[in-house]
């Protein structure tokens, strides 16, 4: 008897991925991208994001439609409601990267997933944002990332996927690393 192998399909086309890369190598200017987001505010303490343009490959690039994003805060801060926090979406920032990560790994190691759920949770003390103690951090003061994965794998190659995805995930490099941020008022 005979077995066939049939390949890992998660969806990632791998081979694109590669021949960007190798692009890159040719045309090292096109790895120059700018990401942008406009932020309206509509009242209180809500305001909506959107997403529609980008500048990468050379050249100005478009979404196929434009992203929409309400950020608002909870009843209990006396807020509306009208959208999950903004921490709340650097919390979804990196678990997509890191998913979306270990997806692309696992096709390019021909691993096929079942399922992947990742469980993300952050501590913060308010008496931070809500000036009530100077000696407090305004922001996160650690992140959880937990993974439960179902795949065609060893646990050992599963914590390899997960490694390697950590390892490439651009919002996880953008949270555990110093970034210049400017802000100007014009």
């Amino acid at each position: 008897m005979t077995t066939t192998e049939i390949p890992a399909d998660n969806g990632v086309n791998v081979e694109a991925l590669l021949g960007v890369r190798d692009a890159l190598a040719d045309t090292p200017q096109i790895a120059q991208f700018q990401w942008r987001s406009t932020v309206s505010w509509v009242n209180g303490t809500h305001s909506r994001s959107d997403v529609e343009t980008f500048y990468g490959f050379g050249d100005e690039q478009q979404h196929h439609t434009r992203f929409s994003y309400d950020v608002d805060h909870p009843l209990q801060f006396a807020a509306q409601d009208n959208g999950i926090t903004p921490v709340e979406y650097v919390l979804v920032a990196l678990g997509g990267c890191l998913t979306a990560g270990v997806a692309a790994v696992a096709q390019q190691r021909s691993i096929q997933l079942r399922s992947v759920r990742a469980t993300l949770a952050a501590e913060m003390d308010l008496h931070g944002i809500l000036g009530a103690d100077p000696d407090v951090r305004n922001g996160f003061s650690g992140v959880t990332v937990s993974y439960q994965i179902d795949a065609d794998a060893t646990p050992e190659e599963i914590k390899a996927l997960v490694a390697q995805s950590q390892k490439r995930s651009a919002v996880y490099d953008i949270l555990t690393n110093p970034t210049s941020v400017t802000v100007e008022v014009s």
